[in-house]
Parts: C-alpha cells; structure tokens; sequence
C-alpha cells in the first residue's frame, strides 16, 4: 500500500481535462446560429443542421428554426409553448447547484426565435402581411420581457441600441453567470426605443397607404416622429378610411408628447411673487402661523386666551404682464421634428394666461398659422414640409407682429442655411436691438441634435444671442426668463 504521506502531489499538470457540459455544447450551437442569423442572411449549414439535432433532441419543433415562420405560427400548432415565452427572459437564480441545465437549452431554442424573428427585419420591400406578422412577434418579445404587447415599442425618448449593443445579451457564453440563459430585462431602457425604430423602418419600406387602409393594422401602428413625417408628407395623397387613420396617428402622438412638454412648461412659467400688490383678505390666504406670531404679545395667562389684534395674509399674487411670443420654424424636410415639436409647445404657452402666441412656417413661402396655434393637431395638418428655404419671407410676416419690442421675444428655430443671408442677418439682428428677445435655436427636438450654418452661428455670438442647444426643455428654460 502506498503511503499517503510519500505519495506524488498530483498538480495542476496531471489533473484530469474536465469534461464538457454537453448542455452547454447545445446552448452554444444555438447561440451560434442566432448570431449567424442577425448578422448574414445567408444560411450556415453546419450550424443549421446542429441545431436541428438540438431542437429535435429536446422535444421542441423544427419550426423554431424556421425564419419565415411567426411566433404566433408556432403557438397555434404547439399550444402548449405559449405559457413558456411569458417571462422566459426574466432573470434566473444565480445559484449555479440551482441550474437546470436542459431547461436553460430549451429556453435558449425559445429566446432565439423570438430575438431573430424581431432583429432580422431583412431589407426591399414589406408587405402589410409582413409588418402584422413583425409587430406579433415584437409582442412575444415584450411578453417575454415581461410587459405587455406595445408597452416597450409605445415608450419614448432613451438611447437607441438594441440587443447586445454593450456586448452583452445575446453572446454564446450568455455574458456571465456561466453561460445561461440572458437575462434582456435590463436592456428594456434600450431595448423599447429600437423597437419602435425597427417598425418604423418597415412602415418606410411598405405601402404606408396600404395599412392606413385597414383600421385594424393601422391601430396597431406605434406613432413615432418618422411616422408622422410620412403622414405629414402624403397627408395631401389619404382620403377616406386611410386620411382618418392617419389623423388618428398623429393626434395619438401629438397628445403623448404634450403631456410631456405640457409638464415641462407648468413647472418653468410659474411667476415671482408680487409683494407690490396687498393680498386678498380671504380665509384661504390666511397665515395662521404668523398670525399667532405676531400677536404672542396679547397673550393673557390668566385666561389662557390670546387676543388678535391683527390678521396676516399670505401674497398669492405673482408677477404677470401681457407678452407676446413669435415662434417662427422652418418647415423644410430637414425640420421635420422641430415642426412637429414647436407646434406643441406654441399650443402649450398659447393656452397660459396672459400669453399672445403667433406661429409663423415657413419654407420658400410663409404661412401664419396663428389661428390654429392652440391646436397642433389642426396646425400641422396646414403645414407643408419639405421645399427650400427663405427666411425674408418669414421676417416680413413677423416683424409687423412685434408691437411691444420690450414685451416681444421671438423664437427662429432653423438650421440657417439660408440663401439670403446678410438680408434675413440684418433684420434678425435689427430685432435684437429693438429691445426685443431675439432667441435663435438650431432645432427642437427630443435629443437636442441639429445641424447649424456656421456663419450664422458665429454673427449670432457676436450679437450676443447665440444659437441655444435644440434641446426642447432648453427653450423652455429660455423662455422662463422672459414669461416671468
């Protein structure tokens, strides 16, 4: 018998090799495949056959692999697979004794279907047969997220980027945790503007007329700002069933970013208090506590009762004097977003007291649209996107609108790149040293992205207005000032 304690160490160098985790093996193949599959159309033999044998192996149908085939497709013939897609990417235990290595395999059959089906949008053209059959396999992928159908594609705003764009989420080792499953729910942030990025690519590639026509697909349509640049652009070309629904479109996206910028502006316009005007001697404006204050002096202890001399009011009044705010926004097809956006908040500050608002559109030709700036709805439906661009055409319709200079600020929302360009210089600066705000801003949108004509922007700093960042609540922070 050998002595233990003689015994060869037995190192690093002579233990045995470890055996791989044939469930790991499968997982990986169809990862593989995933990944093929995203990023080249073209079909892997070696992995399309290996992992046929996987699914086949585990008892799940080969239709899984199948690309054309919908996730509803499958559900309806193998019924018993739907209660598996709900939460099947929510996070797993991270006790690795606790893994159920088969059931990780089947799950990444199930994950793969639905990733692929929902990123591999392909390229030509799309039928509305197409976009139906994508936005119920966008629906399996937010139930498997665990949100409702539309829930993540209806969000707005958040940085675009879908599935493994930080590297994670979809790699064969599954990021982490030994290679299970991945776990996307921390990805929703990211995950739900790409879906509505990708639906709006295939609204762009298909008949958009087409889908307006059928009330039941164009309900399911998600509104986005390329949504409603197509509708704002073939307004002119819908009548009937297809003009209603696309109405309907952009009044659903028009009320969702209002409340948002409605919100923005309630909590920026609210004025000092006028500490010159005496408060209203009403129950509701009553100190109590200062009232008590003051009159401490006239408190008797034999009677334990304090005797008011005096009743203090609080000062409810704020400071708020007419004003008049002259939007003016370019309207050609490189300002579609701020069109839309400044027709919004044109209609917000329009529905403050004391507020004149006028809103000016322009391309080559001008338009007032200031009967209507209360209602974005009605007032994009007049615009005219796309053609060239003069600004003088704007500046003759607005420079007679500025009656008060010290009372006036005018908003030039454009990318300025313009024809004539010392004339409308001279007039916007001839603005500024009236008295009147002159505020130039390059776009307005959600991100704050926009491009502006140097030349402007560096006579625009000269003249101590420079051109302000296209963020949205930018100019409702400029505004501010000027409202209160």
């Amino acid at each position: 018998m050998t002595d233990p304690t003689t015994a060869p160490a037995v190192g690093p160098a002579t233990a045995p090799a470890a055996v791989p985790d044939p469930h790991d093996n499968r997982r990986q193949v169809l990862y593989w495949r995933l990944l093929a599959r995203l990023f080249d159309p073209e079909e892997q033999a070696s992995l399309e056959s290996a992992s046929l044998a996987v699914v086949e192996d585990i008892g799940l149908p080969p239709a899984l692999l199948d690309p054309g085939a919908s996730v509803d497709s499958v559900v309806q013939r193998h019924p018993e697979l739907a209660a598996e897609f709900d939460g099947l990417m929510a996070p797993e235990p991270e006790d690795d004794d606790a893994r159920d290595r088969a059931a990780e395999v089947r799950r990444a059959a199930l994950v793969s279907k639905v990733l692929l089906n929902v990123f591999s949008t392909g390229s030509g053209a799309v039928t509305a047969e197409q976009l139906a059959r994508w936005q119920s396999d966008a629906g399996w992928l937010e139930r498997a997220l665990g949100c409702r159908p539309g829930e993540l594609r209806g969000g707005r705003g958040g940085a675009s980027g879908g599935v493994g764009a930080d590297g994670q989420g979809v790699s064969p080792a599954g990021g982490g945790g030994g290679g299970r499953t991945p776990d996307l729910s921390r990805l929703i942030p990211a995950i739900g503007p790409e879906l509505g990025s990708l639906e709006a690519g295939l609204v762009k590639r298909m008949r958009l007329r087409e889908v307006l026509a059928d009330p039941q697909l164009a309900a399911r349509l998600t509104p986005s700002m390329s949504l409603i640049e197509q509708l704002l652009r073939d307004k002119d070309n819908l009548s009937g069933v297809a003009l209603a629904n696309a109405k309907s479109l952009i009044r659903r996206y028009v009320d969702e970013v209002s409340q948002v910028l409605r919100t923005q502006v309630e909590k920026a316009t609210v004025g000092e208090i006028d500490r010159s005007v005496p408060p209203k001697r009403v129950f509701r404006n009553l100190d109590i506590d200062r009232t008590i204050w003051k009159n401490l002096t006239n408190w008797s202890p034999e009677e334990e009762r304090l005797y008011v001399d005096r009743l203090y009011y609080r000062h409810t009044g704020r400071k708020t004097t007419p004003q008049r705010l002259i939007v003016v926004v370019d309207q050609s097809g490189s300002m579609v977003d701020s069109m839309v956006n400044c027709t919004i908040l044109a209609s917000i500050f329009a529905g403050l007291p004391k507020v004149d608002v006028h809103l000016i559109a322009y391309d080559t030709q001008a338009l007032d649209l200031t009967p209507w700036a209360h209602d974005p709805f009605e007032t994009l439906l007049r615009t005219r996107l796309g053609g060239g661009t003069d600004g003088t055409v704007a500046m003759a319709l607005a420079q007679p609108k500025i009656a008060e200079p010290r009372d006036t600020v005018v908003v030039w929302i454009s990318d300025f790149y313009e024809w004539r360009t010392d004339e409308l210089f001279e007039s916007m600066a001839a603005i500024h040293r009236s008295g009147a705000k002159f505020i130039p801003v390059g776009s307005v949108t959600s991100a704050g992205r926009g491009s502006v004509n140097p030349w402007f922007r560096e006579r625009f700093k000269d003249l101590g207005t420079p051109v302000i960042s296209g963020h949205i609540k930018k100019l409702v922070h400029e505004l501010k000032t000027f409202l209160t």
